[in-house]
């Protein structure tokens, strides 16, 4: 049963053998009923119907494509640009009208030709119907025999004959509609058994974004709203919404040191296993190093680490970061640490968060960075869901028992600072970075003003970046405005890190 609808399908179930759309659709098309594919040019209802045709004939069931619009020639080609080859258990029937009716002198005055071509189509798929005797059938495409219907009535009355016919002889039919000829017609809506909506997005900058919605299914569980997904080369991939309410795993919650004692004493002994922790901070303050010491003593004690690099080139990390003590490039060719470089302009919502799955469902990491949510925020050009997209990503790593890390770099360097996006309520940790003045010198200085697991130091603590990683000081109890980044000191010795010592050559 489906936890958002609460039906349950109880017929035999026609795979579509799409990766994803299956899991939309909660197995497939129901076996012996219609169904509606449409989109605008472009948008893949030909590669999934292909593909819809090529997982019958994997397990033995006959299909038959019936083409009024593309040539066979062009429906081969592009199931070989998959890698696909279009066996004896598919058969592509192509609709050519007869030449005599394109042939003026033998036009009949009393009739369209509309009339006789719609006929005559239809007798041709019927024909190639009963002679192949198909299990699964595509047409493609409705424009067509809507154009030849010529008025809504005689279209509806055909699709319905269509569907009947179809029905007696127990195929299960994917009807294309690209929704050239009358995009507001929803005359097969109400007739067809399911419709599956394909969209196409163009943003002002980065590839184009395609997503689907599975708009009607009579009686059966589906998983609603839109999921993004991609056409490649080998076919098209859905990435179904995130629901995070679907994925929990019972797991021992612990905590989870850094490895730095002062670090861990300012979080009081470390974040829990299992919870978010948001690095905030301006740019160059060393939010990627603070995830970093995470990744590294998580990689130590045995376990995988995953990290998402949205803003760095990969070489330019390695070689940063491992003048700081951290072989990122060894740590990933032994298999502990799964990094990836992430395209913001080329990549869907979906499907990054696809990607994190694999990492935590497959790979089994444990804890998962992702450097930076600026960068994700500009993977979503023009989306309007940024907070609800990371809110459901976050729900679901913590259910998984994964330790996630976030950072997020806030315009400005010292005084009063803004973030692009405010996520620091939906974290369970925040740490917070900063730059400040003091002795004619700019310093760092980091404290937790956010911790819903357990207790954390009030203090404020400064940190130096060497090559031994990070370096933190005592609390700096002798000053008043680290904040606001001048600070006032009122004691008698200032618990300063002292400049250029062994270890702390600034970052």
């Amino acid at each position: 049963m489906d936890a958002e609808t609460g039906i349950t399908g109880t017929r035999p179930m026609a795979p579509t053998g799409v990766p994803g759309l299956d899991d939309v659709l909660s197995g497939g098309l129901t076996q012996g009923n219609l169904f509606l594919l449409e989109g605008e040019p472009g948008t893949g209802k030909t590669t999934i119907a292909l593909r819809f045709l090529l997982a019958g004939a994997e397990t033995g069931e006959q299909g038959l494509y019936i083409t009024l619009s593309e040539t066979e020639q062009e429906l081969r080609s592009g199931a070989a640009s998959h890698g696909w080859r279009l066996n004896d258990k598919i058969e592509v029937f192509e609709v050519v009208p007869p030449e005599s009716l394109l042939d003026a002198d033998q036009q009949q005055s009393l009739l369209y030709s509309s009339d006789l071509e719609l006929g005559e189509t239809t007798r041709l798929i019927l024909g190639a119907f009963e002679r192949v005797k198909p299990k699964r059938v595509v047409l493609d495409s409705l424009s067509e025999i809507r154009l030849l219907a010529q008025s809504s009535l005689r279209y509806r009355r055909q699709v319905l004959a269509f569907k009947h016919y179809f029905s007696r002889h127990g195929a299960t039919v994917l009807l294309l509609d690209d929704l050239t000829s009358d995009a507001a017609d929803k005359t097969v809506h109400s007739v067809a058994h399911g419709v599956i909506k394909l969209e196409e997005l163009a943003p002002d900058y980065g590839a184009e974004r395609r997503r689907l919605r599975v708009a009607k299914y009579r009686g059966h569980a589906i998983r609603g709203g839109y999921h993004d997904f991609s056409i490649k080369k080998g076919g098209i991939s859905v990435f179904p919404r995130l629901v995070a309410s679907e994925h929990r795993t019972k797991f021992e919650r612990r905590q989870i040191a850094s490895g730095v004692a002062e670090l861990d004493a300012l979080l009081g002994g470390g974040v829990e296993q299992g919870s978010s922790t948001l690095v905030l901070g301006p740019a160059g303050t060393g939010k990627s190093t603070f995830v970093l010491q995470f990744i590294a003593a998580a990689i130590a004690r045995g376990e995988k680490a995953a990290l998402f690099v949205f803003d760095e080139e990969l070489g330019l990390l390695f070689d940063r970061t491992l003048a700081m003590g951290f072989d990122l490039e060894a740590m990933r060719d032994a298999g502990k640490l799964l990094i990836e470089q992430v395209d913001a302009a080329e990549l869907s919502p979906g499907e990054f968060a696809h990607r994190v799955r694999e990492r935590v469902d497959h790979a089994q990491a444990k804890t998962v960075a992702i450097d930076s949510l600026n960068g994700y925020q500009a993977a979503m050009p023009q989306e309007n869901a940024l907070v609800l997209h990371i809110h459901e990503l976050l729900q679901y790593l913590n259910r998984q028992g994964a330790t996630t890390f976030l950072t997020v770099a806030q315009h400005g360097l010292v005084g009063d600072m803004k973030a692009p996006v405010d996520v620091t309520y939906l974290a369970d940790t925040v740490i917070l970075l900063r730059y400040f003045e003091a002795l004619g010198r700019v310093r760092r200085a980091v404290s937790i003003i956010k911790k819903r697991t357990g207790h954390h130091e009030e203090s404020i603590r400064e940190f130096r970046i060497g090559q031994s990683g990070l370096i933190l000081g005592a609390p700096l109890d002798d000053f008043q405005g680290v904040l606001r980044g001048v600070p006032t000191f009122v004691g008698t010795t200032g618990p300063l890190l002292t400049p250029g010592a062994a270890g702390n050559e600034p970052h």
